[in-house]
């Protein structure tokens, strides 16, 4: 696995971009880790999604959509994008057919999926739903209309990295050196797009550093913007605002590696573990705002739950076994509204396209 990646690197004239690598390691169509052919969430993965704590956390977001429309608030059509596993996917079906049959039955639904792999697991879990299933945003069939959902979407597109030392501005490369092993290279900083992200973004380094440019989020944004006509857009990620990036504990910036749920250095493990990044919450609005989309919600994930009604999940239990349905699911309820819980690290935006839920103040 190291070699394919010092091959890349040497054909690539000896240095390659942190986007360049995490391109490489997680989305090559057969070794990367995204396409790989195992298991990565869950116990026996390298990381948890908050969808895979509960299948509350799809039956909440049923509850949601079914009632948009039904008041004829958004198209039926719901459109999920990078849905792994398609467990959300599949519960959250399972309960709007339950509780909205006659929505249900009229329901388009589309899951985009870059993973050959995870195109069949959606596939096989909801194999009790009509759905479709496509590789990319562009095999949208023309302008959508309707929902569009994402979880953990943006914190795993490749970023650039750069870094401040002594008020100079690097980008850091990744080469290698004697021992085959990967390294870092800074070199000054000359990339146009990134110092127009700056620009734009409004972005001053403070010395010492290093920070993400989330420029292939922004790309995929412009894709999404230009392939919708009229939709209500739920984003949920975990990230920071520009005040945020600014802390002290924040001044090596996010990126992470986990394998089997052990943080680790993003150079280790290549094609064998997930990599990731905190999202840049302010670049999301700006950008979503020169679109004209409309914000209608932006809150913390734990806070979205309960203004949702989560806590109606909740079921009396007498049961001795502490190990039972009832006592799981209350346990798992705690624990995505719990103030240190997972929720706290996670935020939920809701945007509208040209739709009417501003005008109905359905959210």
């Amino acid at each position: 696995m190291m070699q394919t990646v010092i091959d890349y690197i040497i054909k690539q004239g000896g240095a390659i971009t942190y986007s360049q690598y995490m391109n490489l390691v997680l989305y090559h169509p057969v070794l990367g880790y995204y396409a790989k052919n195992k298991q990565k969430i869950g116990k026996n993965g390298d990381f948890y999604t908050s969808s895979h704590v509960s299948n509350v956390f799809g039956k909440l977001f049923a509850k949601i959509f079914a009632e948009l429309v039904e008041n004829e608030t958004v198209h039926p059509s719901f459109c999920e994008i990078g849905g792994g596993t398609g467990r959300f996917l599949s519960e959250m079906l399972d309960e709007w057919k339950r509780i909205s049959p006659e929505t249900y039955d009229n329901l388009n639904v589309i899951t985009i999926e870059k993973s050959a792999y995870h195109r069949e697991l959606q596939i096989d879990q909801a194999e009790s739903h009509a759905i479709t299933v496509i590789p990319s945003i562009d095999k949208l069939p023309g302008l959508y209309s309707g929902i569009i959902f994402s979880n953990e979407l943006f914190d795993a597109f490749p970023v650039e990295v750069i870094e401040n030392r002594d008020s100079i501005l690097y980008e850091v490369y990744i080469t290698f050196n004697q021992n085959n092993e990967l390294v870092e290279k800074l070199m000054p900083l000359t990339s146009r797009k990134i110092i127009q992200y700056l620009e734009w973004a409004e972005i001053q380094l403070l010395e010492g550093q290093r920070y993400e440019i989330p420029l292939k989020m922004l790309e995929y944004m412009d894709k999404l913007n230009d392939c919708t006509e009229r939709a209500l857009i739920f984003t949920v990620d975990y990230g920071y605002t520009n005040r945020e990036w600014q802390h002290p504990a924040r001044l090596e910036g996010s990126m992470r590696g986990y394998y089997r749920h052990q943080m680790m250095n993003p150079l280790q493990h290549p094609f064998e573990m997930d990599i990731t990044t905190h999202i840049h919450f302010d670049a999301l609005e700006k950008r979503a705002e020169e679109y004209g989309w409309s914000l209608l919600e932006s809150e913390r994930q734990d806070e979205f739950l309960l203004k949702a009604g989560i806590l109606s999940f909740l079921k009396y239990n007498d049961e001795v076994n502490p190990f039972g349905a009832i006592a799981k699911q209350n346990r798992a309820i705690r624990s995505l509204i719990m103030p240190e819980g997972i929720s706290s690290f996670f935020h939920v935006y809701v945007h509208e396209k040209g739709s009417k839920c501003s005008e109905k103040n359905k959210i």
